[in-house]
């Protein structure tokens, strides 16, 4: 796997599943860790690192979701020819759709399944929640939805660092239009917290219009970051997901 790319945060697991992970806005690929952790060894879990964050803090950041994702499709390309699935949360689950159509133009193997969490399908313009006119509009909203990014940002010198890369994945939020194309072929699971706030119900439900492989919802207790505190119900969703697949294909 590219190094640049993708991080594993336990040991590789060259008989399983992959699974690659897409961070949400202003995330990096430690977000993913506990979710990793749960994951291991039934898959062999990835989680990727966008430009700008982390070990990547000296590049720019990306600001279009669909240049962003086709990046990451060309560093994937040459490791599609194990079986794996894309989970995304957020930013991240745009990233991750985007990232299969690109796969899909680079003539690789379909994965065997998506998993987009906390995210509604795309639409034709930017929601409220995704146009942040100024900083301050960006951090109330970052730490009303809470997560991981949100206590960091209690620290002033993290602060300092957050703001180029949350600017910069509103800037392509605000910016994203998903471009014409024919549907997946490849099944969808969205997953959701019962009570977040940025996702209302009807957009979950038209993640079925993306895809002509069927769309299941899966609903957890919790808000936006519902899955930092249930990890281990998540893993357990995206193992009935891809056992579903293999059974099915009698693998």
């Amino acid at each position: 796997m590219d190094s640049l790319w993708f991080r594993r945060f336990g040991t590789e697991e060259s008989r399983a599943v992959r699974l690659i992970c897409f961070p949400h806005a202003g995330g990096s690929a430690a977000s993913y860790v506990p979710l990793l952790r749960c994951l291991s060894p039934r898959f062999d879990a990835l989680a990727v690192q966008y430009p700008g964050r982390q070990d990547r803090r000296r590049e720019e950041p990306a600001a279009d979701i669909a240049v962003l994702a086709g990046r990451i499709a060309a560093a994937l390309r040459p490791s599609t020819g194990r079986p794996y699935a894309l989970f995304g949360h957020s930013m991240g689950a745009l990233v991750a759709f985007e990232t299969a159509r690109a796969l899909r133009e680079l003539g690789a193997p379909a994965p065997l399944r998506l998993f987009l969490s906390g995210r509604g399908a795309p639409t034709r313009q930017p929601g409220p929640h995704d146009r942040m006119p100024d900083d301050s509009a960006i951090l109330a909203t970052v730490r009303r939805l809470g997560g991981t990014s949100a206590a960091a940002l209690a620290d002033p010198d993290l602060l300092e660092l957050a703001l180029p890369v949350l600017r910069a994945d509103y800037r392509a939020l605000a910016a994203y239009r998903p471009a014409p194309g024919e549907p997946l072929e490849t099944p969808v699971t969205v997953l959701t917290g019962d009570t977040d706030p940025v996702v209302a119900p009807a957009e979950v439900v038209r993640w079925r219009d993306f895809t002509r492989s069927g769309c299941e919802v899966r609903v957890f207790p919790g808000g936006h970051f519902y899955l930092d505190h249930c990890p281990a119900a998540v893993a357990d969703v995206v193992l009935d997901g891809v056992r579903a697949i293999q059974e099915a294909a009698g693998r």
